[in-house]
């Protein structure tokens, strides 16, 4: 939820408010005015175009800890939707010139013409050491020259809606139907249920010889199998998936036929409700570029571009029997063993975490779009 009045001056003095009464003071960056959300940190030190324009942030005030962001400016080539999503932004050291010829215009000005509030000259070291210890709370960043009282501004950020419970990938997911054709020869149709897309997803799919039609979030199975999909997509999104019954009975129903599928992120999550495991809130979530995982069925490590704060509650070294035969955890967190990905053993099912098309980088689990490729493969011979 975000207010803002106009770009914001640098000289604008603004103030950062965590529920639990901690208070951080900067100065304005982007537009002034006043916006509320989740507190999160990425620890990517690249891709910052990337991370503002990615749907699975909506709601989230993101604090980068990387200090020094802005470098390489804005252009028109990287973003992976029509807008910015994050609905705050806090960094320490904004750059004070951009330093890459496909720059168009400054990160601040491009924050400010979007609306999107932030703070800057804020100790985000300091900031990120209390999330960790305290988890992700809500937060609010208020600037301009005339500020209300702290214990106002608190009650004021108390006040704003909490992420568990919420119920967003509706909210950020294309309204109507389209089509990402495949680039070259065309093997494949792809239904991808769009809880969130980034641009860059159906993309790395086109370049497979992939046809994707992209749905909205509240497609049906009907709309689904209305376009004779040789296999199924359920994105990233953002909100907490215990809320997501309607993609969770749209997945059943893909496991029901039997249709190749395939799931990142959000959709890891509508495949561990779908098997019959809960889902809970992470304390503070996995958010960045830089984040170990293995991939179990192979023994490979490899480093990925994750953004979630919940996860799927399912037994890491038992096969589990599921309505649609067994199940297990194919990828797991090395650094905290949280669930990152699960596979059927008795059908052509599978998802993970985090997101392999990493437009930003890294490209070490881009495997994962073949593997989705010799599954359709697979069925069709």
């Amino acid at each position: 939820m975000t207010t803002a009045l106009t770009r914001g001056a640098a000289k604008a003095p603004a103030v950062l408010v965590l529920e639990d009464g901690r208070i951080f003071r900067g100065r304005a960056y982007g537009a002034v005015g006043e916006t509320f959300g989740e507190a999160v940190f990425s620890t990517g030190m690249t891709g910052y175009q990337e991370t503002l324009t990615d749907p699975s942030y909506h709601r989230q005030v993101v604090v980068m800890t990387a200090p020094h962001v802005g470098n390489t400016g804005v252009n028109d080539e990287d973003p992976e939707s029509g807008r910015i999503w994050v609905s705050g932004y806090v960094v320490r050291d904004p750059a004070r010139v951009t330093s890459s010829w496909r720059s168009r215009r400054t990160l601040d000005e491009e924050l400010a013409a979007q609306g999107v509030v932030g703070i800057s000259g804020v100790d985000t070291r300091a900031l990120t050491r209390h999330l960790r210890e305290r988890g992700a709370m809500r937060v609010g960043i208020f600037s301009g020259e005339t500020l209300a009282d702290e214990a106002e501004l608190l009650a004021r950020v108390k006040d704003a809606p909490q992420m568990k419970g919420a119920d967003l990938s509706a909210e950020v997911a294309t309204k109507e139907a389209y089509v990402v054709p495949a680039i070259g020869a065309k093997k494949f149709t792809v239904a991808a249920v769009d809880l969130g897309i980034k641009g860059m997803t159906p993309h790395r799919m086109a370049e497979r010889g992939i046809e994707v039609h992209v749905l909205p979030a509240t497609a049906t199975a009907e709309d689904v199998y209305a376009v004779a999909p040789d296999g199924v997509f359920f994105s990233n999104g953002p909100g907490d998936p215990a809320t997501a019954d309607g993609p969770v009975s749209v997945m059943r129903a893909v496991l029901e036929r039997g249709t190749p599928l395939f799931g990142i992120c959000f959709g890891n999550q509508i495949l561990g409700r779908a098997l019959g495991f809960g889902t809970y809130k992470l304390k503070y979530g996995h958010r960045g570029i830089n984040q170990p995982v293995q991939d179990r069925t192979t023994g490979k490590v490899e480093v990925t571009a994750h953004n979630h704060g919940f996860a799927v509650d399912a037994p890491l070294d038992t096969v589990s029997e599921t309505p649609y035969g067994r199940a297990e955890v194919s990828h797991v967190c090395l650094n905290d063993n949280v669930v990152e990905g699960l596979r059927l053993l008795d059908r052509p099912a599978f998802s993970v975490q985090y997101h392999p098309e990493a437009a930003a980088g890294p490209h070490d689990a881009a495997y994962l779009f073949d593997r989705f490729t010799a599954l359709m493969e697979a069925e069709r011979a």
